[in-house]
Formats: structure tokens, sequence, C-alpha cells
């Protein structure tokens, strides 16, 4: 069966495997079937993905890959810029493309809801950081964990 994917996605798939073979190409590696199809898991879903998770996706099309080749092949793609990690909590780093934007996650400890966060409440602690300690913060990835309002007032009601 094929799969109907619109125009306007596979101009943008072809962007970002442009973006990711010149880019790798720039290191001396090339965009293998088993790069490409890695950043297509990435690209073509909403949300973050474990390695584990995106190894199951592609395993599918290529039942030969080997995990450790997709844990390779994102250090790679984030070591260029091209694949933001972050710790979710649970134990795993999650990945998403770069391209997608930098955005913030809240997550509870008590019920693990991820919400997302915008990016303005953290301007003031960034110019505070540079000002009291002369650091330059790179906050375009974060995740803050606490807990929700709802368990909030579970733990208050207890």
């Amino acid at each position: 069966m094929q799969l109907y994917l619109p125009r306007a996605y596979n101009e943008t798939m072809k962007d970002i495997e442009k973006t990711a073979a010149l880019a790798l190409r720039e290191t001396g590696r090339h965009l293998t079937r088993q790069r490409r199809l890695i950043v297509e898991a990435l690209s073509s879903s909403e949300g973050h993905f474990t390695a584990e998770e995106i190894y199951d996706s592609v395993r599918s099309r290529l039942p030969r890959l080997n995990v450790s080749t997709v844990y390779r092949t994102l250090e790679a793609l984030k070591k260029l810029g091209l694949v933001n990690e972050t710790d979710l909590g649970g134990g795993r780093l999650s990945y998403h493309l770069a391209e997608k934007g930098h955005h913030h996650h809240l997550i509870c400890q008590g019920c693990g809801q991820v919400s997302e966060m915008d990016e303005a409440v953290l301007e003031p602690l960034k110019r505070a950081l540079g000002r009291k300690h002369g650091f330059r913060a790179d906050l375009r990835h974060l995740a803050i964990f606490g807990w929700c309002s709802r368990c909030s007032r579970k733990d208050q009601a207890a």
C-alpha cells in the first residue's frame, strides 16, 4: 500500500534531507538510507521520541537496522544542531528536529503530565544569569520538573 503524503510534506522532507546531507557531508559523513529514514521518522511526526521509539518506527522498513545506529545518528545530528535532545524524565532522552523550533516543558512529578511553556517566561532568568554571573544561557529546550495544579491541590488536601 502506498502512503499518501501531501506535496508540502514531500517538499519539506526534501529540504530536511538536503540540510542533513549537507551538514553530514561537511563532517565527512553521508546521508545513508538508515540516516535518511531516522530523519524522516523524526520529521513525519509531532512531539518527542526516544531512540527506541525511532528504532521501532524505522525497523519496520529496515529490519536489519541496529539500535546503536539510531543512537549514533541522533548523536551526530545533535552535534550538527539538527536535532534537540531533552530529558523529559523516566530515565530516557527524547529527540525532535531542531527546525521544529525550541520550546520548553513543565513536567509533573506526580502524574507525569507534560505541558508546553511559553518561552517569554524564561527571558528574565536569561537576563539575570547574564547580569549576575556573566553567563550566556542557552535555553533553547528546557524541561522543568515540579507538580501540576491538580497534583498540588491533592497534596495540600492530604
